[in-house]
């Protein structure tokens, strides 16, 4: 299958994007440029926000508005396009960090973890903010935090940190949203690319952007490839489902540190590609706080 682009936005860097499945938006961050875009999809509609500073990821609000994973921590806004305000800081935040991907689960916690500006192996973390705006550090020695999601029964939560080239899976405790018994369901071979971004579909197929390698793989609950969706942009970065049905993969790309050469020939880089690949997603978890 081949993704068709949709908005030629052009970010250096654009990640995690989000389905608003009660107002009809697509949202997503240009980490680097300290903005997050929104668009209406069939529509001309599209704004953008800046954060004055690298965002990670952004998430909605159960109340509305959103939350975000700034480098210097967590902050909400009460729409979009409003001020940030400052809700959290988190442990061992320096000039050194960026938060980088962000998702929230399903009791409205918002997950996003850490990596090091130079890339320096396992000077990450991925973080837990809760509702009450507690911050807990879950996870050590993370190089490069990446995609994660949740089975749709709770129990299980996904995750990846890039130079492993795995997809990984831990027990979830829903109740105090904790996690153990990390093990390895997928292996990213080389050739394919570094795994970035992810999202699940409604029968719990992973669905991996492969940062490198131009491309959007699924794979079974239990690690199987069944599918391989082409995107004209190398650096594809993550992933997500949308649309009045969920039936539409909607995924982000970066055209950051591509050569000139390289930009001639992906020129639609950085752009918000889209396909109907057959499958369904489901509505994202929101913040609660």
């Amino acid at each position: 299958m081949q993704a068709e682009l949709v908005l030629d936005t052009r970010c250096g860097l654009g990640e995690g994007p989000v389905w608003d499945e009660r107002e009809g938006w697509l949202y997503w961050v240009d980490i680097m440029a300290g903005r997050i875009h929104r668009w209406r999809p069939g529509t001309a509609a599209q704004e953008a926000m800046e954060t004055q500073e690298p965002v990670g990821a952004a998430a909605l609000r159960e109340g509305g508005g959103l939350v975000c994973a700034l480098q210097s921590g967590f902050a909400v806004a009460a729409r979009f396009g409003s001020a940030l305000e400052p809700l959290a800081c988190y442990e061992g935040a320096s000039p050194e960090l960026r938060m980088n991907d962000g998702k929230c689960d399903t009791a409205g916690r918002f997950w996003a973890g850490t990596m090091a500006f130079d890339f320096r192996p396992g000077a990450g973390a991925l973080y837990r903010l809760d509702p009450g705006g507690a911050v807990t550090r879950v996870l050590d020695g993370v190089t490069i935090s990446n995609g994660m999601d949740w089975s749709a029964d709770g129990t299980r939560m996904y995750y990846i940190d890039s130079p492993r080239r795995t997809v990984d899976v831990f027990d979830f405790d829903a109740a105090p949203g904790a996690i153990a018994n990390r093990r390895t369901v997928i292996e990213i071979p080389e050739e394919a690319g570094v795994p970035d971004g992810m999202t699940l579909d409604a029968e719990g197929r992973i669905w991996v952007a492969l940062w490198g390698g131009g491309a959007v793989r699924c794979y079974s609950p239990e690690g199987k490839l069944e599918e391989v969706i082409e995107v004209a942009a190398p650096q594809t970065t993550s992933c997500c489902f949308g649309g009045a049905d969920f039936d539409v993969l909607f995924i982000t790309s970066a055209r950051d540190g591509l050569s000139e050469e390289q930009l001639a020939g992906a020129p639609h880089s950085g752009g918000v590609f889209a396909v109907r690949p057959g499958a369904r997603g489901r509505a994202m978890g929101r913040f609660a706080g």
